[in-house]
Parts: structure tokens; sequence; C-alpha cells
């Protein structure tokens, strides 16, 4: 018995560097093999999906772009299924940014989708780039596009922008979706624009903010929401399993998640060994 227990001790206090270099091999051998695995669908990304796949004919799409560098390995992925998966469905989008990194995750974005599935710029997506004043912005949207915006974020005048001729305010929009790392984000379309207007809404957040939007789910102010990479990687499996000539190898989110979840497997480990050996050393002072 003292034996399993010293064995425990040595596990227990191995060098920290080695749990690195653990944890940097559990990340780095899914992501190398390209680990193909199909992952379970949650209702609140199939809500997502199917408000996307109901919209009407030639429908027009806002989406916000609030997130940045920090959190792009679990938006980012977001971004591009619900573009691609639009694009593909011939609606139109309108983007616009509350954070100002948003202006390069959203550029990104449509520089990634919209040549491959021959989109162009003005007639199928305009975007409006990034605007400070968090909540006034949204109020803005909401009541008149015009007087917050008078170019998009290539320099363009938006009256001159064939797409923007039609769009006024968040009433000539049939669908909005947030892509929130935080404030100003999901909250807040739903507090100042949706919810007054009666617009549908989804989000796609991070995974530690989506117990802020469950609420909201609840009440029926939000359709749907994608949490964190689990939630980016159901949505890949749902657009592609509704588009068989779409690429699973590009499919960003889902080829990171067996690299996630084996880490986090790694980690809980470690932490769950330290608590060990920390007891037994603990009882044997005694």
């Amino acid at each position: 018995m003292n034996k399993f227990l010293d064995l425990f001790i040595k596990l227990g206090s191995v060098d920290r560097r080695i749990i690195f270099v653990l944890i940097a091999v559990s990340v780095t051998v899914p992501l190398i093999v390209s680990v193909d695995k199909d992952v379970r669908i949650t209702a609140n990304s199939q809500a997502v999906f199917d408000t996307v796949q109901e919209l009407p004919v030639n429908s027009k799409v806002l989406i916000s772009f609030e997130y940045g560098p920090s959190t792009k390995p679990e938006i980012h992925p977001m971004s591009l299924g619900l573009v691609e998966h639009i694009f593909r469905n011939g609606h139109k989008i309108c983007a616009t940014a509350l954070w100002p990194d948003g202006n390069f995750m959203s550029t990104e974005t449509f520089n990634t989708i919209a040549p491959k599935l021959n989109k162009k710029y003005g007639i199928d997506y305009v975007n409006l780039g990034y605007k400070p004043g968090a909540e006034a912005v949204i109020k803005g949207i909401a009541s008149d596009i015009a007087t917050l915006y008078t170019k998009d974020l290539k320099d363009n005048v938006l009256g001159a922008i064939p797409m923007m001729k039609d769009i006024k305010n968040i009433n000539d929009f049939d669908l909005v979706i947030s892509l929130s790392a935080g404030f100003p984000g999901t909250m807040e379309w739903v507090q100042f624009a949706c919810d007054p207007n009666d617009i549908p809404m989804c989000s796609g957040c991070t995974s530690v903010q989506v117990t802020e939007v469950l609420p909201y789910i609840e009440n029926g102010q939000v359709n749907g929401v994608l949490a964190g990479m689990p939630g980016a990687a159901e949505y890949e499996q749902l657009i592609r399993e509704e588009f068989t000539d779409m690429d699973r190898s590009s499919a960003m989110a889902l080829k990171g998640m067996p690299a996630q979840s084996i880490a986090h497997i790694v980690i809980v480990l470690a932490i769950a060994l330290g608590n060990i050996t920390y007891f037994i050393q603990k009882n044997r002072k005694k």
C-alpha cells in the first residue's frame, strides 16, 4: 500500500515542465493527425441553423462582429460557417462591428467566403465597419442607419451602394446575428434593437458567456446560440450535412475539438493527481 501511495506522490510531484509538454503534445498531435469525429448537435445550435435555413427568399441579415484575436479560436469558425450558410441560401449580409477588432474579423471572414461563392461586394454584402458608442450605435442602427454611417468600411458613400438602397433601419433586416465575446454584444442587441422591434435574433459567443445568453433564449428573445468552439463545430457539421459539396477538412472547429477535448482531459487528470498527492502527504504528516 505504501509503495502505491509513494507512486502517487512521485507522479503528483512531477516537474511542471513535463505537464506543459504533455499538454502541448495533447493539443498538437490531434491537429496533425486530423482526427475526424462527429459531434452531438445541441438544441441551441440546431435552433440557429434552423433559423437561418428557414429565412424567406432574398432575406437581409445583419451580422455584428464583437470579438477579437483573443477569442478568435472560439468565435471565428462560427463567423465563417454562418456567412457561408447565409450566402449559399441566397441571402444578403450587412456587417457591422461594435469592437474595433471586429473590422479585421469581418474582413477576414468575407475575404475567405465571398470569392469562393462568387459573391459581390455592394450587391451581396456590405461591411459598415466599426463605430464607437456601444449602445448608442445599436440605437442608431435601430432608428436610422444613414444618420450613423455615411460611408462603409471601404470608404464608399452609403447611398451609392446598391444593396443599401432598401435598408433604412433594423426593421429592414430579417435576422440579426451577434458574434459576441463580451460588452457590448448580444445582450445590448436584444435590449436596444431586436426585442423592441420584434426582429429575430441569434447569437454566437464564447463558452463562458453562454450562461448570460440562455435567459434570453428561455424568454424567446433570442432564437438560439452557438456556444464556443463546441457550438461552432456543431454548426460546421450541420452545414456540411446540408451542403454535401463542402470540404469537411476546412472545418476549423471540427478539427480543433479533439485537441481541445484531449487537452482538457490531461489538465483535469493533472489537477486530480496533484490534489490526491496533497492529501496523501498531509495525512502522513499527522
